[in-house]
């Protein structure tokens, strides 16, 4: 008989990609696994902003009360929403091979964080990508942003977009015909006037914008546009950004990494989040946690993404200061890099150290009660009063 498990995620394309990986991994001939797909309070208030969503968990703990009520037998999550305090009724019963785990600068162009104008606006919705702009960019504007990557994405290249959609319009005289169709009233969509001090016969002989020449038609140039720049056009606006910083394992995972122009940060100022990029599996019955270890667990990414959530356990920063953890496991030792700041980005206290794999934990520990004694912890109590005086 096959045996049938149970596998609860967010509703989202990343998470569904997510839980997909697991799947197959867990899939055989002898067990099927189904997805059921659960909507979090981080999805039911999706204009808030995370650190104001709760403390920890705003989308991790609908979906583990699944798997405590017996509706289903394992939970996946994002690593770096998992609260690393919580009951002993779960266990993280697996740790795939982690992705990318550093952060990308998303740029119509391609630009590179140190080539945006100052007044540019950056959208994060991240307090710790916050504060870390603020560090590398005082001059930048940093705006929050919700939304899943591909929102995010089209919410950062509509205005461009239909901009060169009415640019285009209007230099193929559409715009007008449709304004002489309207009877030439005011306010329509379609509506084009004349620049200042030109008459009409200035604006279509030869002379300055708006008679651009266009190797392509509208229509040609409509045609060409990716599925996710078509629904950009689509999409209604309330901010306009410059840029975006985004998680790159988020953009692969969601098969748009090759859809936008990126250039990687780098990881010593942007300190991923501990967790950033890495998938963990939840479950409580022995046997189905027995079951997703052997099948999914990759012991290089659990090592190091135990160190990542041993040192923000220890400084009880939780989603509610800027900190950046980054391990990375090499031969015997396990390379650490932490760097904590002020929420916007004015202080810091940072470090580095090599732990021995054999200690890793309590090494780890030993390195976070260093960093708080150095200051971490005084800057962390000023980001909670910070945002408990916002809640």
């Amino acid at each position: 008989m096959t045996e049938t498990l149970t596998l609860a995620t967010r509703g989202s394309e990343l998470a569904l990609r997510q839980a997909e990986t697991v799947r197959d991994a867990l899939a055989t001939r002898k067990r099927e696994v189904e997805i059921r797909r659960v909507e979090t309070r981080g999805d039911q208030i999706p204009d808030e902003l995370i650190h104001r969503l709760g403390r920890t968990g705003a989308f991790v703990r609908a979906l583990d009360e699944e798997v405590l009520a017996g509706d289903a037998d394992l939970a996946v999550h994002s690593m770096k929403d998992v609260p690393t305090e919580g009951g002993d009724e779960l266990v993280v019963a697996g740790v795939p091979e982690r992705a990318a785990s550093g952060d990308l600068l998303v740029h119509p162009e391609g630009k590179a964080l140190a080539d945006l104008p100052s007044g540019a606006v950056v959208g994060t919705g991240s307090l710790r990508r916050t504060a870390q702009i603020g560090a590398a960019r005082p001059d930048l504007v940093v705006e929050p942003i919700r939304g899943n990557v591909d929102t995010r994405i089209e919410k950062l290249l509509a205005p461009g977009l239909q901009a060169e959609h009415e640019r285009r319009l209007i230099a193929s005289g559409e715009a007008r015909a449709a304004t002489a169709e309207n009877g030439g009233d005011e306010g329509t969509e379609t509506e084009w006037e004349l620049p200042e001090g030109d008459d009409e016969d200035e604006a279509t002989d030869g002379g300055d914008e708006p008679d651009e020449a266009f190797e392509r038609s509208v229509e040609e140039w409509f045609d060409s546009l990716s599925d996710l720049e078509r629904s950009a056009m689509e999409r209604k606006v309330d901010a306009e950004y410059d840029a975006l910083v985004l998680a790159e394992a988020g953009l692969r995972r969601s098969d748009l990494f090759y859809d936008v122009e990126t250039t990687r940060l780098s990881r010593e100022e942007f300190v991923p989040a501990a967790g950033q990029g890495a998938i963990a599996v939840t479950a409580a019955d022995d046997e189905v946690v027995e079951a997703v270890r052997s099948a999914v667990d990759h012991p290089r990414t659990r090592v190091a993404t135990t160190v990542e959530r041993t040192v923000l356990a220890e400084l009880n920063g939780g989603c509610i200061a800027p900190i950046g953890v980054s391990a990375l496991v090499q031969g015997e030792h396990v390379h650490v890099r932490a760097r904590v700041l002020s929420t916007d980005g004015t202080e810091e206290v940072s470090g580095t150290r090599d732990l021995p794999i054999r200690s890793h934990a309590t090494a780890a520990a030993s390195f976070a009660a260093d960093l708080a004694d150095r200051g971490a912890a005084d800057l962390i109590a000023e980001a909670r009063e910070e945002v408990d005086a916002d809640a």
